[in-house]
């Protein structure tokens, strides 16, 4: 096979390190050990507490020095691995614990609990045993697997409705597990931190290239893209694929992909994140975009909504492996969206615009190939959405009745990317009302339901109005400020309604007394935007809002000019 016809690895290089357990006491040392629980928070959901009541009972039922045990709960989530490494050192110097026992993986906080045990065991030689429950548990082993090569994780088979009887026996069926990973070295203790992952099986190699030679014969070689259907079973068996066809990232795509991208290729834009707690480079990007079907000139696009994505407000890191099933939302404001062929006319959040669904589709297959957040696999998904194909549009000059995005950060002439981690788009449907007012109404009740995630943690949502009902809204005296003040007071749930409901609320800490309870905590986390074409379906967005903010960047070159035209960064 040709240099010029292998195929780049779209993961990029996995370093694979394996950490060394920390010596594990014996029995009788176990009984005089002190022991910290960390509890991450989730114990506090439902019956789950019952799962160190039941360790702590079965460990003083062989005679452990309960005096010496000690509890602490704080939540691992807007926390980064430096910020995770931090805490696991600060509480070994403020309880100085000889074992540690960290809680719960079930759900969003499992990849972040994983970084904390791992520092636990890595960096202050504790030993550590993390107590998961699905679906947390497939996320814990993939971020087991590539940062630290082995761990000692414990799985109960519990869920939100098991009773205190159900956990209790959970844990008692898997209580030799538990003990063995408390005071076991050697080879049991090899054993018992294995990790079965059921992908990647070979790491990626350090020269980047995939290794697959397809089998070469007559009849294929002239055929218009001979060996396509080798190289898709390929991508999808190894996971580096979204299952949709894909362009082979050769070295000479690459290199053609490269055009407007004046970056090093090394550039980092995102920090270690997700399963594999990699960097997302420029070249990670390229390698993507290609597969995507991009052409060149989208890469400035991509390189500034990663840049957004790495914003400390995105919460990237806990996003990528989330059971919500949003997609990374990328608006697109300002003349270069226009001047590339990103559209916000008429079916632009559908089929038939090449730029919106190959950009939006980059991102996801950057976010799956390089961070290993893959559905199933090390993904917490739990039904996902058309969302995580892609989920990216323009807004128009020509149709907008407002400020856009972009002149209310900046102006009319720069152009921006907004993301914001989201749902797929809410048809709301309004062919009747005569006034502005009455389709306000009509946008105010689709804007939550018990069952979304700003019921119980308020944040950002994008309302994009078709032009006629934004017309009239304008006609009838609506500017975007009184829009937005408008669904910010009027979109709201009793406290009654929400209380024991949907998750955990994540609320800001003023309101412990409110009533009602709005979705928004300001009107500006109202997003407007005047899109699609004639007729009388609006949408709306939807966030996950997970200590998430939507956030903007604007296209700019590598010294941090502004670039006023997509010429601006072609080599």
């Amino acid at each position: 096979m040709s240099e010029i016809s292998k195929l780049l690895d779209p993961r990029g290089y996995q370093e694979r390190k394996v950490i060394e357990l920390s010596k594990r006491p014996s029995l009788e040392e176990l009984k005089k050990a002190r022991i910290l629980f960390y509890n991450n928070t989730k114990l506090g959901f439902c019956n789950y507490y019952t799962v160190y009541d039941r360790i702590r009972e079965r460990l003083r039922g062989i005679g452990c020095d309960d005096t010496n045990w000690f509890e602490y709960v704080e939540t691992v989530r807007g926390k980064n691995a430096a910020k995770l490494a931090e805490l696991a050192h600060r509480l070994v110097e403020e309880y100085k614990p000889d074992v540690v026992i960290t809680a719960f993986g079930d759900m969003g906080t499992s990849s972040s609990t994983t970084v904390l045990s791992i520092a636990f065991e890595e960096n202050e030689h504790i030993p550590t045993l993390y107590m998961t429950a699905p679906p947390g548990t497939a996320i814990t082993e993939g971020v087991g697997v590539y940062r630290a090569g082995n761990l000692c994780m414990c799985s109960v088979d519990i869920m939100q409705a098991s009773s205190v009887e159900e956990v209790a026996a959970e844990v008692d069926k898997k209580w030799d597990y538990i003990l063995g990973a408390l005071t076991s070295n050697g080879e049991k203790l090899k054993e018992l931190a294995h990790i079965d992952l059921k992908m990647d099986k070979i790491a990626p190699a350090k020269d980047g290239l995939l290794p697959f030679v397809p089998e070469f014969d007559d009849v294929k070689a002239g055929e218009p893209g001979a060996y396509m259907e080798e190289v898709m079973d390929y991508f999808n068996a190894e996971h580096i694929c979204d299952g949709l066809p894909i362009i082979p990232p050769t070295r000479r795509r690459y290199e053609a992909m490269l055009e407007y991208c004046p970056w090093p290729e090394d550039t980092k834009l995102v920090d270690p994140s997700g399963p594999s707690g990699k960097e997302i480079t420029v070249k990670d990007i390229a390698i993507a975009a290609v597969m995507a079907g991009c052409k060149p000139h989208a890469m400035p696009v991509l390189v500034a909504a990663f840049k957004a994505l790495n914003s400390p407000l995105y919460n990237f890191n806990q996003s990528v492996t989330t059971s919500h099933p949003g997609g990374n939302l990328c608006i697109v404001s300002g003349p270069i969206a226009q001047e590339i062929g990103i559209s916000g006319k008429q079916g632009c959040q559908g089929p038939g615009w090449p730029e919106n669904a190959t950009i939006g589709r980059a991102i996801n297959l950057v976010i799956m190939n390089v961070l290993r957040s893959v559905p199933g696999v090390c993904d917490l998904d739990c039904i996902a959405s058309q969302a995580e194909f892609t989920f990216c549009f323009a807004e128009e000059p020509e149709l907008a009745q407002w400020n856009m995005i972009n002149e209310d950060h900046y102006d009319s002439e720069t152009t921006t990317v907004y993301v914001m981690k989201a749902e797929p788009i809410h048809d709301v449907i309004d062919f009747l009302s005569m006034t502005g007012g009455d389709v306000l109404d009509t946008l105010t009740h689709c804007c939550t339901t018990l069952g979304s995630n700003n019921a119980y943690m308020p944040g950002p949502l994008v309302l994009c109005l078709v032009p006629d009902h934004a017309q009239m809204l304008k006609r009838d005296g609506y500017t975007k400020e009184m829009i937005q003040e408008h669904i910010h007071q009027y979109v709201y749930h009793d406290n009654a309604m929400v209380r024991d409901r949907g998750l955990k609320p994540v609320r800001p800490e003023s309101w412990a007394n409110r009533h009602p309870l709005p979705v928004t905590r300001t009107p500006k986390d109202v997003e407007v935007v005047t899109i699609g074409g004639r007729g009388g379906h609006d949408g709306i967005i939807l966030p996950w809002a997970l200590h998430s903010e939507g956030c903007v960047e604007a296209l700019r070159l590598p010294d941090g000019t502004i670039a006023k035209s997509i010429n601006d960064f072609k080599k």
